[in-house]
């Protein structure tokens, strides 16, 4: 059974952050950036999903402002794709918002002009969930990684 936690203990984040970033090589790299964001995080909200008591999903929110939080981070483990865990991981995103009258929830992701096979699924996902793409920054990461932002408006 999968449940979705509010993690608030930092070495929690970042075991959760290591484990399943370095399990995911097709969406993060390269190691020493995995370590620096699994450092980020501790500092940010975060929501884990467990399968019994195994971490097989999170995602930490960037809170920029008081209109808008940003998912940071979402990795899935792969073999749980496709299961409902994003979806339920969005959700939680979404309440956390709600909770403090956030408008925005925001995520950056890769662009398909970068035809990388593995965001394809990542970005019907997005769209699925009801973000919309406002702009894509061709050097925020760098030019063979244009930066596609999107944006989901959180309803009271």
């Amino acid at each position: 059974m999968i449940t979705i936690q509010r993690i608030e203990n930092p070495d929690e984040k970042t075991k959760i952050t290591l484990e399943i970033m370095n399990a995911l090589p097709d969406w993060f790299s390269p190691p020493e950036d995995i370590v620096k964001k699994s450092q980020i995080h501790r500092a940010y909200p975060f929501i884990a999903a467990f399968d019994g008591e195994k971490a097989v999903g999170f995602v930490a929110l960037k809170v920029h402002n008081a209109y808008t939080a940003d998912m940071y981070n979402l990795g899935i483990l792969q073999e749980y794709h496709r299961k409902g865990i994003g979806h339920r991981l969005v959700a939680a995103c979404e309440e956390y918002c709600r909770e403090h009258q956030h408008k925005f929830l925001t995520v950056k992701t890769l662009d398909e002009s970068a035809d990388y096979a593995p965001y394809d699924a990542t970005r019907a996902f997005y769209k699925k969930e009801g973000f919309y793409p406002l702009e894509v920054f061709t050097t925020f990461w760098n030019e063979e990684n244009p930066c596609l932002f999107l944006i989901k408006v959180i309803d009271p």
